[in-house]
């Protein structure tokens, strides 16, 4: 179809006939509608040929090849075991599926990047803090046990050394020996326990310590009744 084909010239119309301009678009929308209906159903009909005369050709080719087998006779079976072979390889091959290549990479983006370094340095140095403080923990704990287990031994010593030299002293008394005079408060502070460390939750003694060590070192004399 040529350009302006498709162009309905006006119809004729006497000078006192009014043209109705809708009447008008309607008819050129259908004289284009008939000229693309004819176009299409002319494709459609070569279409149609076109396909004819492949499977007229494929059935020729068809025919040719089956003639070609029945005359080679059953001496060429290397021939048509061939010529299967090439129909095979030439067949379809729909069910083969595609190689699919490697996924496409992934860029991280700079500034993601950094931030996963710079994570897993805090993290690291985060690790190694705790270590640090750990270690540091066990050191003073396993000080802090020795200078109890070696306070108690000094206080259970000095306490068994009391002890003995009070059980020495009541026994010379009950066999009749005399108590040397001005040596009661020395006598008292060996029982008593000095070492401010030792009773560090209980009662706070630190003053009646002061005064035996007051009475030890000036210690007065004890008056006693006179047989």
């Amino acid at each position: 179809m040529d350009f302006g084909d498709d162009f309905v010239a006006p119809a004729s119309t006497t000078a006192g006939e009014e043209v109705d301009p809708a009447a008008e678009f309607l008819a050129q929308e259908k004289a284009i509608l008939g000229d693309l209906e004819a176009e299409i159903s002319s494709s459609t009909t070569n279409v149609t040929q076109a396909a004819a005369a492949a499977s007229d050709d494929a059935g020729l080719l068809g025919g040719d090849m089956n003639e070609l087998n029945a005359g080679s006779g059953g001496g060429n079976g290397g021939l048509e075991s061939s010529t299967g072979s090439f129909e095979m390889i030439g067949g379809d091959n729909n069910d083969i599926n595609p190689i699919s290549g490697p996924p496409p990479s992934r860029i991280e983006p700079e500034k993601i990047r950094k931030w996963r370094e710079e994570q897993q340095q805090r993290l690291e140095e985060k690790d190694r803090e705790e270590e640090r403080k750990k270690e540091e923990l066990r050191q003073q704990a396993k000080k802090e046990l020795e200078d109890w287990l070696r306070q108690t031994e000094e206080s259970i010593a000095k306490t068994k050394s009391a002890a003995r030299s009070a059980e020495k002293q009541a026994a010379a008394l009950e066999n009749g020996g005399a108590m040397e005079p001005g040596t009661e408060w020395e006598r008292i502070a060996k029982l008593c326990d000095f070492n401010p460390k030792v009773n560090k939750s209980g009662k706070d003694v630190s003053r009646m310590r002061s005064i035996y060590l007051h009475l030890k070192q000036n210690p007065i004399p004890i008056r006693t009744q006179k047989a």
